[in-house]
């Protein structure tokens, strides 16, 4: 790992995140919404969220939608694929000239996948609304997402784990 990269993992207190990463909760709304299908969620939950160069987050979707946000390092790809089965990549960072952009939503359900591009990291925030569960993430094995989506099995293969 980038030595910045560990620094900011040491200062900001991040643990490791399943679908890859390193994260941590920064805010969870004391308001609570009760009329969802799936039981009472916080209106809405914050993370820092960084992923070190050579790795990704892997394919996963949550039930709720998702704004990310980039803070610092190295730009991302999002890469998403909706119900309809259309892959779409956004490159999320500060160079807006290039077409990075500081902010984009990934809507509930979508499946998403992000990866660093540079030698160093990615710093970037997720806001989930309705707040995020555990309950509500799911991150299938490649095989499962591969028999989806066949005519993404390259994306889906680079970015799951075996």
């Amino acid at each position: 790992m980038h030595p910045d990269a560990a620094a900011i993992v040491a200062t900001l207190g991040l643990a490791p995140h399943p679908e890859g990463g390193f994260f941590r909760e920064t805010w969870r709304s004391t308001t609570l919404l009760h009329a969802l299908p799936r039981g009472p969620r916080a209106a809405s939950t914050a993370i820092y969220f960084l992923l070190p160069a050579g790795t990704f987050s892997a394919f996963h979707r949550v039930a709720s939608d998702e704004a990310w946000h980039h803070y610092d390092g190295d730009p991302l790809d999002l890469h998403m694929i909706d119900d309809h089965g259309a892959h779409s990549v956004v490159a999320l960072g500060g160079n807006l000239r290039q077409g990075e952009r500081p902010q984009h939503v990934v809507p509930a359900g979508v499946w998403q996948a992000a990866v660093p591009r540079g030698d160093r990291y990615a710093l970037a925030g997720c806001t989930v609304a309705p707040g995020f569960d555990f309950e509500d993430f799911e991150m299938p094995a490649r095989a499962t997402l591969v028999a989806e989506y066949p005519e993404h099995r390259v994306v889906i293969t680079q970015l799951t784990r075996a």
